[in-house]
């Protein structure tokens, strides 16, 4: 599991150092107790600490997210040949398709990616905030562990791409190509999706609350355990979405589309549920028969719905 196999990192160079979780805790300003929870792998420290982790521990945030053991001679070593904070890269080559691409432990602040073509490439631990991707082919690529806030995303091709324990505050995804693309336990505050559409995407265990979504089509997309209290979905069109285990309290459906659409409750049917559904708008709504039928069953207004015949 990557939270235990970060967890074990932070052990490793901790002990390293020499120092007791209370002294890695008392520089941290935190709890001993949060530090042995990282380490037992049962939470995991946010974007802002783990860059102070690795100030801590003379490494590169890469050094959290590689899976091949690291040599314990590599610990305190500093990257001679790192990008400094800021470096604008004025020419990025295009590399084959076939070709992987480690950006792994990087440090590319407002870089310069429009364009390329970079399949199958890792972003582990990157610093990467402002940095524009907008028309580049990253299918298959990998983003963990890394600040990618106010990135610019727009045509991306992220085709099987994984954003995964990601800071992705106010980056934005306009015109985008999302398909089996995953988005897991990252930061999305302001983040912008905007006329796209979005097919077989996975959002696992996401606060989406404060995510934005214009003109977009979803199509076999998976909401799980993801938290989407307030959203504003008028307008847009759901086709065999799944809602798994999602708070959908006062979310807003007006004159959206609604077919052949999966509802599931956490563990089981309660009351809590009930008026969670009770209180998501379907004004002006279409939707299918059968969808119909289950939100009806559960107590959802559907006073001004129109059902689709075919």
């Amino acid at each position: 599991m990557v939270i235990k196999l970060i967890g074990n990192k932070i052990a490793e160079a901790r002990k390293k150092m020499g120092m007791s979780q209370a002294q890695l805790a008392e520089q941290i300003s935190i709890s001993p107790q949060a530090v042995g929870k990282w380490e037992r792998g049962e939470s995991i420290p946010d974007m802002v600490t783990c860059c102070r982790l690795a100030e801590i521990f003379g490494v590169d945030l890469n050094y959290f997210t590689d899976y091949i053991d690291m040599p314990a001679s590599s610990l305190g070593s500093v990257q001679e040949n790192a990008p400094l904070p800021g470096t604008h890269i004025e020419s990025i080559p295009v590399a084959p398709a076939n070709r992987q691409n480690h950006f792994s432990g990087s440090n590319l602040p407002q870089s310069d990616f429009a364009g390329v073509i970079a399949h199958k490439s890792t972003f582990n631990g990157s610093a990467l905030r402002g940095s524009d991707f907008s028309e580049a082919d990253l299918t298959g690529s990998i983003f963990k562990v890394s600040d990618a806030r106010e990135a610019n995303f727009y045509k991306t091709n992220l085709t099987g791409c994984t954003f995964s324990i990601l800071n992705l505050a106010a980056a934005s995804f306009n015109e985008s190509v999302l398909l089996r693309t995953e988005f897991s336990k990252c930061d999305m505050t302001g983040v912008k999706f905007s006329n796209l559409e979005l097919q077989e995407v996975k959002f696992n265990v996401q606060e989406l609350k404060g995510t934005e979504f214009h003109n977009c089509v979803f199509n076999a997309v998976r909401f799980k355990h993801c938290d989407l209290r307030g959203q504003c979905f008028d307008g847009q069109q759901f086709i065999d979405v799944s809602f798994d285990k999602t708070d959908l309290t006062d979310v807003t459906f007006r004159d959206a589309t609604l077919k052949n659409i999966t509802f599931i409750a956490p563990f089981a049917l309660t009351n809590k549920y009930y008026k969670s559904i009770k209180t998501i708008c379907f004004d002006g709504a279409k939707m299918d028969k059968l969808t119909y039928a289950k939100l009806k069953g559960w107590g959802a207004d559907l006073a001004n719905v129109t059902l689709i015949t075919r």
